[in-house]
């Protein structure tokens, strides 16, 4: 599902557009300013299964809120061809919002999310707006969900509340086990 302009997965940006002194990440405005610009669509992926969980969360909790840490994989790890630059994160896990509570209550440390992970964040939001709120937990991808607790009722946003295309993935993430 996509809520905004249709991504092209993996492409490279087409040669028409800005000229090459205004490409890439950093741009200079009018004025000179040094600023960053993203060039190519940002896309947010969560597999099927997991969004289908969260809304499943979301709706038993209402009328309370839930916030959830997600995690991804990597999509060259997933054993179907995802047409997507094998580096690109698949949001496919989530962290149970208890592992840590109490830890986290005291120290305000969270150590229920492994060092490096959980970039991204779900929030479900029962009295709206669909949209990134100041209460949110900053994160670098917001997943927010409202009433009805459905595919269409979800949107993506990066830290600075701007709207990202969200894509539903049909597929299952990769089997992990336990080294032991």
């Amino acid at each position: 599902m996509r809520r905004t302009a249709p991504s092209i997965r993996g492409s490279p940006p087409s040669t028409a557009g800005p000229s090459p002194a205004t490409r890439g990440p950093n741009r200079r405005t009018s004025d000179g300013v040094l600023t960053r610009a993203a060039v190519y669509p940002v896309v947010v992926y969560i597999t099927r299964g997991l969004l289908d969980a969260l809304l499943e969360m979301a709706d038993a909790e209402e009328p309370s809120s839930v916030s959830v840490v997600l995690a991804s994989t990597p999509a060259g790890e997933f054993q179907a061809d995802l047409d997507l630059d094998p580096e690109t994160p698949v949001l496919t896990h989530f962290y149970f919002p208890e592992a840590s509570g109490s830890v986290t209550a005291v120290f305000g440390v969270d150590l229920g999310t492994p060092a490096g992970r959980g970039r991204a964040r779900f929030v479900s939001h029962p009295q709206g707006p669909l949209e990134a709120t100041r209460e949110d937990t900053f994160a670098a991808a917001l997943v927010v969900a409202v009433p009805p607790w459905d595919e269409a009722s979800c949107a993506a946003f990066d830290r600075n509340d701007r709207e990202l295309d969200l894509d539903v993935l049909d597929v299952e993430p990769p089997e992990e086990t336990v080294a032991g």
